[in-house]
């Protein structure tokens, strides 16, 4: 089995050694692989697009054939986690300022999502956070921290903070406003590894 991370930009190393403190943690054997072009999707039974700046990401995606091929795993029911950037880039629609860049968007899972929410560089915080699938508080980490505005019927909220939706999951879909790499707590990894053991 093989789970891979986007490699193009951004939180890399962290969710590559988050995914496999979880499998270890599991005795599952599994492979975590860095994707940085495309051939290597079609391979993957779970996907993790991590944070950045989701402009570059998305050109970077298109540009390298890797876009395409994310589409066709989420189509197949392909687990994908997209953590901060990537929920952005995984978003059906932007706001203003993601029409503004001329952003390609995946439009994999059913949200319209405000890519700068929580503000710019910063502004960056972390708050304990009420997740429904977790049973007790997780802590976000937030960096430039988009969130979403509005989603589809088939969307489940999973947390939200001043108003704004920050977790969200659709199907095999998993987004998150915040950074779950970033801290010691694996539960969120733990549900997403849940999701690909299960596919």
């Amino acid at each position: 089995m093989k789970i891979g991370v986007i490699a193009i930009q951004g939180a890399v190393s962290e969710h590559v050694d988050a995914l496999r403190r979880a499998l270890a943690e599991r005795r599952v054997e599994a492979e975590v692989v860095e994707i940085k072009h495309k051939g290597i999707i079609p391979e993957c039974s779970g996907i993790v697009i991590p944070g950045g700046e989701s402009t570059t990401l998305c050109r970077l995606l298109a540009r390298e054939g890797i876009a395409e091929e994310i589409k066709e795993a989420a189509a197949r029911g392909v687990p994908i986690l997209g953590t901060c950037a990537g929920m952005i880039v995984i978003a059906k629609e932007g706001d203003q300022q993601v029409e503004k860049t001329g952003q390609e968007l995946l439009g994999i899972m059913d949200t319209r999502v405000n890519r700068n929410a929580f503000g710019r560089q910063r502004d960056s915080f972390e708050a304990e956070l009420e997740v429904s699938i977790l049973d007790s508080p997780f802590t976000g980490v937030f960096i430039r921290a988009p969130g979403i505005l509005s989603c589809g019927p088939d969307v489940k909220v999973l947390s939200e903070l001043e108003g704004m939706i920050i977790a969200a999951e659709q199907g095999n879909m998993l987004a998150l406003a915040f950074h779950p790499e970033l801290t010691d707590d694996l539960r969120i990894h733990q549900y997403f590894l849940d999701k690909v053991l299960n596919c």
